[in-house]
């Protein structure tokens, strides 16, 4: 399990390596110096899904996913401030939510940190994400390693168990339409 994680991550960073685009996003979103933050969803898993279609074009994302843990200020006014930030910045479409008060929504027991928070998501391949260290190094998040995302699958979380968000989500992001490799696990 560990030897496939490292050899999916090593593509997944080289990949990221060479998408300017993406890069640049890391590069803005670590400017904010947020705790426990990466951008995660869409920002990793279509680009992993592009290129094991073996698009050249890369599926163009409708927003950057920035997520953080801060516990000391659970606001929701604070996420709206580093998003108009944001894109003052660079003027992509980011969404900005703090981890730390998202179990509310879900009716989740509190989460410990950006990987729990994820560990809660819909589908397993969404809950991946990338962030850079102050050293300019590419970190992977993943709580459930990163398997099912290079196998072309879109897997609903046993933790959510909802079989209709799963369904809404496929159809309404047309995932089957823009990767039509994919099969989906439930």
């Amino acid at each position: 399990m560990v030897e496939g994680f490292v050899k999916y991550e090593s593509r997944i960073k080289s990949w990221l390596q060479g998408d300017a685009y993406r890069m640049q996003a890391l590069q803005t979103a670590l400017d904010l110096n947020l705790s426990d933050w990466c951008i995660a969803a869409g920002f990793v898993r279509n680009l992993v899904w592009d290129k094991q279609h073996g698009y050249e074009a890369l599926t163009p994302l409708n927003d950057l996913d920035l997520i953080y843990f801060d516990a000391f200020n659970c606001e929701e006014k604070t996420d709206k401030e580093y998003e108009s930030k944001l894109k003052t910045m660079d003027g992509n479409p980011w969404s900005v939510k703090n981890q730390a008060r998202m179990h509310q929504r879900n009716d989740d027991a509190p989460y410990t940190s950006t990987t729990d928070a994820m560990s809660y998501w819909v589908e397993v391949e969404t809950a991946v994400g990338a962030r850079l260290t102050n050293n300019s190094e590419i970190e992977i998040l993943a709580p459930f390693s990163l398997e099912s995302l290079f196998n072309n699958s879109i897997t609903i979380n046993s933790k959510r168990k909802k079989l209709s968000d799963f369904n809404e989500r496929i159809k309404n992001k047309n995932w089957l339409v823009n990767w039509p490799n994919l099969q989906v696990i439930i």
